[in-house]
């Protein structure tokens, strides 16, 4: 079976409404290998003496480490291994802190089947509340 088969053969089986969700504990290891993958040494998110005096008063994970969550949900959830990410928003809403523990959810709110795209919502929460919102586009090749 060719690939383009098995991604048309996914793209007939999403319907709207449906969603995926990832829960993972923000952990110090976690922040310090991000900072130096992605070169984000700020010291709001390295140093606590830094931090305690910002309008946080402690480190916040970075907002781009947080919203990374979605694409291990776009890639090996829904739609799956070979989707594309096209586009991303993001509207950071409150501080993610180290040890506190994220859902990031993606839903479907929309589908072109004749371009093969997939339009998802897209949210981390902590503690029931939202860090982070925004909208996917997601394309099936």
């Amino acid at each position: 079976m060719k690939f383009s088969n098995i991604n048309k053969s996914v793209l007939d089986k999403i319907q709207i409404g449906m969603s995926e969700s990832y829960i993972r504990l923000i952990k110090e290891v976690d922040v310090r290998k991000f900072a130096k993958l992605s070169g984000d040494n700020n010291p709001i998110h390295l140093d606590e003496e830094y931090a305690q005096k910002s309008r946080y008063k402690r480190r916040i994970a970075h907002g781009l480490f947080c919203a990374s969550f979605f694409s291990a949900l776009f890639g090996m959830k829904l739609p799956g291994k070979g989707c594309v990410y096209v586009s991303q928003t993001l509207n950071f809403k409150r501080p993610i802190y180290i040890n506190d523990e994220v859902e990031a959810k993606i839903e479907v709110f929309q589908i072109d089947k004749a371009k093969s795209k997939i339009y998802f919502k897209t949210t981390c929460k902590v503690k029931n509340k939202i860090a982070i919102d925004g909208e996917a586009e997601i394309f099936l090749p």
